[in-house]
C-alpha cells in the first residue's frame, strides 16, 4: 500500500461520522498487540479552547529535556501526517501506509471510523519507536473520545465552554462531565477551568479517582509582561519557582493560562527551569500553526483557525490591543456548518472590520452567502468569494500596505490557504 493509497482508504471513513463509543478502538488496538500501554509518561489532554496550545508547549518542553516525545493533534492543516509526531518529526508516509496496510481489514469489519483508525495508527508509531512521554490531546468531549484509552500521568483540562452540544450536551456542567471523564484513577489533573458551573464537575471526578487537582490562579499564578505580535512575555510563580521573562512564541494574552498549565505539569513532571525555558521559546518546533501566525506583510495578514464563540472572542481580544495600528482591519471568515455563526460574527464586530466571507473546502461549510446575509443583518458591509484563495488574492489588490488582514474561522480554510502560498 502506498501513502495515497493509504490517504484513499482513511478519508472515506469520514462518512461513518462521529460515533462515540470505545469498543471499536480497542479492537483496532488489540489487534496492533496494544500499543496504547506502551507510551511512557502520558499526558491527556481535554477542553474546548487551547488544547492545542498546552499539547505543544508540553512536548516543546519534555523534548527540551532529552525525553523522546510524542505528540498527537487534531486536525490537520495541510498533511495528515501533521497529526502525529515525534520530537517534532511527522510520521514517515511509508509508516501512516504500513500501518494502514496492518489495519486495513479491522478498521473494515469493526466499521471504524477515521480518528479512530487515525488513533490506532499514532499509538502503533508511538509505541514501536519507544516513547518516553506522549502528549495526547484528544478530538472531541473525553469520555467517549477514541483517545481515552490511554493510562494517563497527567490529565490537563485548559477550558470548559459551549461547542460541540449535540455530542457533549447543552450546559456547561454536562460537557465539562464529558471532557473531565479522561481523569484516570491516580492521575495527577491541572486546569484553568474557573466557572463554578465547570468546575465543579472536574472536582468532583477527582475527588472520585483519588486524583491531585492542581488549579491555576490557586497553585500558580501569571502575569502579563507584555504581548505584541508572535511574542508573548510572561511572569510565573509556582509553589517552588518564579520564573521572570518567559518568553513564547505565541500571540494574545489568553494564552497565558495555557503556558502557565504546561509550566506547572513540567515542573510537576520534574523538568528544571531551563528546559521549561528553552522548550517554550522553541514550541513552534512542534508544528505549532495558524493561531494568529503571521504569514504576510504590508499589509499584515494573519492566519488563526478560531473557530467558536470563545475561540474569537479570545481573538478578537488579542487584536483590539493592536487595532489602532491598522488604517482598516479587513477579515476573511468562513466557518462549518455545526459552529454558532451568529455569537462569532458579533465578536468580529467589535474589530470594526470588513467581511470577506467564503465557502470552506469541506462539505460542512456554511455556505458564504448565508454568512453574507448575516453580516448585512447586523450592519456590516461584506463581500462574498466562492473560495479563501480568491477571497485572500482580492483583499490583497485592495488593501493598503498599513491595513489587516484576518484570515479565521475553520482549519480547512487556514489548510487551503497555507496549501496556496506553498504552490
Amino acid at each position: 500500500m502506498t501513502y495515497q493509497e493509504a490517504l484513499d482508504f482513511l478519508y472515506p471513513l469520514h462518512r461513518f461520522g462521529i460515533k462515540p463509543g470505545l469498543d471499536r478502538v480497542h479492537s483496532l488496538l488489540n489487534f496492533l498487540g496494544s500499543p496504547h500501554k506502551r507510551l511512557g509518561q502520558v499526558v491527556h489532554i481535554a477542553g474546548t479552547n487551547g488544547k492545542g496550545t498546552v499539547a505543544a508547549a508540553l512536548a516543546s518542553i519534555f523534548q527540551a529535556s532529552g525525553n523522546k516525545t510524542a505528540l498527537y493533534t487534531s486536525p490537520h492543516i495541510v498533511d495528515f501526517t501533521e497529526r502525529i509526531r515525534i520530537n517534532g518529526v511527522q510520521i514517515p508516509r511509508k509508516k501512516v501506509a504500513h500501518y494502514c496496510s496492518l489495519l486495513k481489514d479491522a478498521v473494515i469489519d469493526n466499521h471504524s471510523t477515521f480518528f479512530e483508525a487515525t488513533t490506532a495508527i499514532a499509538f502503533a508509531w508511538f509505541a514501536d519507536e519507544g516513547v518516553n512521554v506522549s502528549i495526547i490531546e484528544t478530538g472531541m468531549g473525553g469520555r467517549l473520545d477514541a483517545t481515552n484509552v490511554v493510562d494517563s500521568t497527567y490529565a490537563v483540562l485548559p477550558s470548559i465552554g459551549m461547542d460541540h452540544t449535540e455530542w457533549l450536551g447543552e450546559t456547561l456542567a454536562m460537557i465539562a462531565s464529558e471532557k473531565a471523564a479522561i481523569i484516570k484513577k491516580g492521575c495527577r489533573v491541572f486546569t484553568a477551568v474557573s466557572e463554578p458551573e465547570a468546575f465543579f464537575p472536574i472536582q468532583e471526578i477527582a475527588k472520585l479517582c483519588n486524583a491531585p487537582l492542581f488549579v491555576t490562579a490557586k497553585d500558580a499564578v501569571c502575569r502579563v509582561s507584555s504581548a505584541e505580535l508572535g511574542v508573548l512575555t510572561l511572569e510565573i510563580q509556582t509553589a517552588s519557582r518564579y520564573y521572570p521573562a518567559l518568553k513564547v512564541p505565541l500571540t494574545g494574552s489568553f494564552h497565558a493560562s495555557n503556558v502557565l498549565l504546561s509550566v506547572m505539569v513540567a515542573e510537576n513532571a520534574g523538568i528544571g527551569a531551563e528546559h521549561i525555558y528553552s522548550g517554550l521559546e522553541q514550541l513552534l518546533q512542534t508544528g505549532y500553526r495558524a493561531r494568529l501566525e503571521k504569514i504576510g506583510t504590508f499589509p499584515t495578514i494573519l492566519l488563526d483557525v478560531s473557530h467558536n464563540p470563545d475561540g474569537m472572542r479570545e481573538t478578537v481580544n488579542a487584536l483590539y490591543l493592536f487595532k489602532h495600528v491598522y488604517r482598516q482591519i479587513y477579515v476573511m471568515l468562513g466557518l462549518a456548518s455545526d459552529k454558532d455563526a451568529q455569537a462569532i460574527v458579533h465578536e468580529l464586530l467589535r474589530l470594526d472590520c470588513l467581511f470577506v466571507l467564503v465557502n470552506i473546502p469541506s462539505a460542512r461549510s456554511v455556505p458564504a452567502e448565508k454568512l453574507c446575509a448575516l453580516c448585512n443583518k447586523e450592519g456590516a458591509h461584506a463581500t462574498v468569494y466562492s473560495n479563501g484563495r480568491d477571497g485572500l488574492s482580492y483583499l490583497r489588490k485592495i488593501a493598503d500596505a498599513n491595513d489587516l488582514i484576518l484570515v479565521t474561522g475553520s482549519f480547512y480554510l487556514a489548510g487551503d490557504i497555507i496549501t496556496a502560498d506553498m504552490q
